[in-house]
Order: structure tokens, then sequence, then C-alpha cells
């Protein structure tokens, strides 16, 4: 059985390294040789008492399979917060057993307990079984150029 649930802003040491772990799957074929001292970072920002930024897991028997990362925005064009969902990941071991879904609908609930306005989102334009959950569950095409800058 997946259990579901956002990380606590007090997670201890040994949790945000299951989380770094877990994020790393992602990141070792594209990240930057210190990736996992960025994750640590970040997740040791994200928990932080005052970020607007929340983690949500989904473990199976101690084993974290997946994990959601977000961050809660304001947007004129909403008329108030929404979530920027940054990553949706499962390991690859674990995927097509519905614990992405699990880890959406979480997200979408507690977004709702919250009276956030939507959540929006980037995938791969190839990323069909991707796509698909989120059709699925209601998120639909805004078409865009995104861009980026780092400094």
């Amino acid at each position: 059985m997946v259990k579901v649930y956002e990380v606590d802003k007090e997670a201890d040491i040994q949790l945000k390294r299951r989380i770094a772990d877990l994020f790393m799957g992602q990141l070792e074929p594209i990240g930057p040789t210190n990736a996992y001292d960025q994750l640590m970072k970040t997740i040791n920002l994200a928990l932080k008492e005052d970020s607007q930024a929340h983690i949500f897991i989904a473990e199976r028997e101690n084993t974290i399979v997946g994990a959601a990362f977000l961050n809660i925005a304001l947007s004129i064009d909403k008329g108030g917060h929404y979530i920027w969902l940054n990553d949706l990941y499962v390991h690859k071991e674990h995927r097509n057993q519905g614990i992405a879904k699990k880890l959406l609908l979480k997200v979408i609930y507690w977004a709702e307990q919250k009276e956030i306005k939507g959540i929006e989102l980037e995938t791969g334009i190839n990323n069909e079984a991707t796509k698909a959950l989120y059709n699925s569950l209601g998120f639909y095409d805004i078409i865009s150029k995104r861009y980026g800058s780092r400094f």
C-alpha cells in the first residue's frame, strides 16, 4: 500500500536525504556534478518555516517511491494563489502503478482545502503518459513559450 503525505517543515535529516536520493534518479542523467548538494540545499530551503514550497511524498514499506515538489505563488490572472508544480517524480521501478496519480490527487485535495485557485506545470511535449495523466484529472494545455535565466 502506498501512503501519500506532505513532508512536515520539521523533517529530520534522514528524511531529507531519502527525498534527495529519490530525486537523484531524475537528475543523474542531466544534473550537474554537484546535483546532490543542490538537492539538499533546495530541500532545506523548501522546508524552512517561511517557505512557500511544499513537498509531498509517496511511501511504500518505508521506501520513498515518488514525490511532488511545488511552490505557492500569486497570480493577477487567477485572482489569488496558485501552485506551480515544479516536479512530480516516481522512481522508474515504481511507475505505471498509479503513484503519480495518487500524489497529484493529494496535492489537488490539499490545494482545494487551502482555497488555492489552480495548478500549473510543465512537461515534455513528447511525454504522452504524463500528459494523459494530467488530462485525465482535468488539466488542459496552455500554449506559451517559457523563458528562463540563471544568475
